[in-house]
């Protein structure tokens, strides 16, 4: 029976850098197969050959990485017929629901012989506040399904800010474990043992996924009007309720030879009646799926970049609104002067690092009501 980890996260959470951390200090001598589910048009990091949809390429640790195109239930099936692993983690898009890939793991728990053991999700506690306010449909699904709960950046987080964060997440999860330990200090013990606090936690969402699901698109008829409203409520406002702070955070660093991030970047504990019919409406009130909110934008690109027009074009998606609501940006250019530039943005922080080279430059751009023609204008160049 191959064991199988969803890590959720909304876009930029760290997810990927939390994955090598489980690799390296609590799975180390597992034969792993790394599957990654992305939105967005084009992929970022892509360097492999594809394989009925399927595409695959070695990684550190002896560990498989994949991307699945298409359908979902069909190739993860085949990953496991394919490579007999001892486990699966599985990174949703960061603009997915945690209960939706549950879900669909859940539906191919018989018949490809797998059972889920975490449902982890990566939460960036300096922006667990705005997302929560903005996305809150997507962004608390990811909470409220979860096992253990990772807050990432907290180094970057004063006391008062961290408890606040706390009890923000406490409000949609009573019993998930929550790691709030800075990565670089956590050992292999310390991750087992949040994991282990979950594990009957994780039981019982499995039970309500398992049951709760199948109703709803029988009721998506109903949404309509409320995802309208919905839209223009939230992603009207996103920019406005930015916690303007300017602290330069340690993102994470995505490895090249090792690892391949092709996103762009889907617990509630129900031991009483009511905590569970809350997640029952909540599902109903609000069941729409990312492509309905967010947007992306992409493209392949032989344009050489200067760091300084690069860091300009950046600050612009960041800060402004001249591009539509930008939540992530990240791609691999080449440079006037011939070297490589990886560059991964989230609201108000930017990371451009040198990098090895390509085949080709690409430029991912997620966000909501994307002005894509203005986009197409500074970087289609």
């Amino acid at each position: 029976m191959t064991k199988v980890d969803i890590i959720s996260g909304f876009l930029g959470a760290g997810k990927t850098t939390f994955i090598k951390e489980l690799i390296s200090k609590v799975y180390s001598g597992e034969k792993m197969v790394l599957i990654e589910n992305e939105f967005g048009e084009i992929g970022v990091d892509s360097r492999f050959m594809q394989d009925a949809g399927i595409e695959v390429t070695e990684m550190n640790s002896g560990c498989i990485c994949c991307t699945l195109v298409g359908d979902f239930a069909r190739a993860l099936k085949q990953v496991v017929d394919t490579y007999h692993p001892d486990r699966i983690i599985i990174e949703p898009s960061g603009v997915g629901k945690l209960s939706d890939v549950a879900k669909a793991v859940s539906d191919m728990q018989e018949d490809a012989q797998i059972e889920v053991d975490s449902l982890i999700t990566v939460v960036d506690g300096k922006k667990a506040k705005m997302y929560m306010k903005n996305f809150g449909e997507f962004f608390d699904n990811q909470i409220e399904y979860a096992n253990t709960i990772v807050l990432s950046r907290t180094q970057m987080m004063d006391e008062a800010k961290l408890k606040e964060c706390i009890e923000l997440l406490r409000e949609k999860n009573e019993e998930a474990a929550i790691v709030t330990t800075e990565w670089d200090k956590l050992s292999g013990d310390m991750i087992k043992a949040a994991l282990e606090q979950g594990h009957d936690l994780k039981k019982e969402m499995m039970e309500l996924i398992s049951h709760m699901h199948h109703e709803h698109h029988d009721h998506e008829h109903h949404h309509d009007h409320d995802h309208e409203q919905h839209h223009d409520h939230d992603h009207g406002h996103h920019h406005h309720d930015h916690e303007h702070d300017h602290d330069h955070e340690e993102h994470e660093h995505h490895d090249h030879e090792h690892h391949h991030d092709h996103g762009a970047d889907c617990t509630c504990g129900c031991h009483d009646h009511d905590h569970e019919e809350h997640h029952h409406d909540h599902e109903h009130e609000h069941h729409h799926h990312a492509d309905e909110v967010f947007t992306s934008w992409g493209i392949e690109t032989v344009h050489k970049f200067s760091r300084a027009e690069l860091e300009d074009l950046l600050k612009l998606l960041s800060m402004t609104q001249d591009f539509g609501t930008v939540l992530r940006a990240k791609g691999i250019v080449q440079t006037e002067e011939g070297g490589w530039l990886e560059f991964d943005m989230v609201p108000e922080e930017t990371e451009i690092r040198d990098c090895k080279p390509d085949y080709i430059g690409r430029i991912c751009v997620i966000g909501t009501e994307l002005k894509k023609d203005e986009l197409e204008k500074v970087f289609a160049k």
